[in-house]
């Protein structure tokens, strides 16, 4: 079978990423927000992502519930399909990235594998890995979506905790524990340890 992808030849564009974040005044960069369902990645990144809009820069939020109910809404939760939703979110994160956006992903993301591949689609010059560290069982207390209690009553299969396992990230770039410490607390972190990095 003949292999098609060598008809494909991508067209250089006059105006690139450095003229757009020299527009922008600040250098774009993929926020990775990986943790447990309700581990409240979520909820940190859109905190965030207003802070980072009140000040003028230029963000944008992937949310994992937001793309499943479009670009990737055919795919479940099997790990073949975790892994396909995290291929094809990177490749629209290293668009944005392209086009000098601070972008926010919140993901569970669970297998390590795929969030080094999504750092390899972006350039590990622009990931940065967020992990929001909660453990299952307040997760579970939490249980925001009523998806535990599906998943352990068998109406959810391969969920992240309960029957698929999430693999913590060993060395991420900023670790915040939303069990310990409130959420104004955990976007300090975030304001201190990353927003410095955006300045060109």
């Amino acid at each position: 079978m003949e292999d098609f992808r060598k008809h494909i030849i991508p067209h250089s564009h006059a105006v690139g990423r450095e003229d757009r974040q020299r527009k922008n005044g600040h250098k774009a960069k993929v926020l990775w927000f990986t943790g447990l369902s309700g581990s409240g990645k979520s909820t940190l990144a859109g905190r965030f992502e207003t802070y980072l809009h009140n000040k003028g820069l230029c963000t944008y939020i992937l949310d994992g519930d937001n793309i499943r109910t479009g670009l990737n809404n055919d795919l479940d939760f099997s790990d073949e399909s975790r892994k396909e939703n995290i291929r094809r979110i990177a490749e629209v994160a290293n668009l944005f990235i392209d086009a000098g956006v601070i972008v926010l992903t919140a993901f569970i993301s669970p297998f390590k594998e795929d969030r080094q591949a999504a750092k390899q689609v972006v350039g590990e010059e622009n990931f940065l890995e967020i992990f929001v560290d909660c453990p299952l069982e307040v997760c579970e207390q939490r249980d925001v979506k009523g998806l535990y209690k599906k998943a352990r009553a068998g109406e959810i299969k391969h969920f992240t905790g309960i029957d698929s396992p999430f693999e913590e990230p060993d060395n991420p770039d900023v670790r915040v524990s939303t069990a310990k410490d409130s959420l104004e607390k955990c976007l300090e972190q975030l304001i201190e340890k990353i927003e410095p990095q955006f300045r060109l």
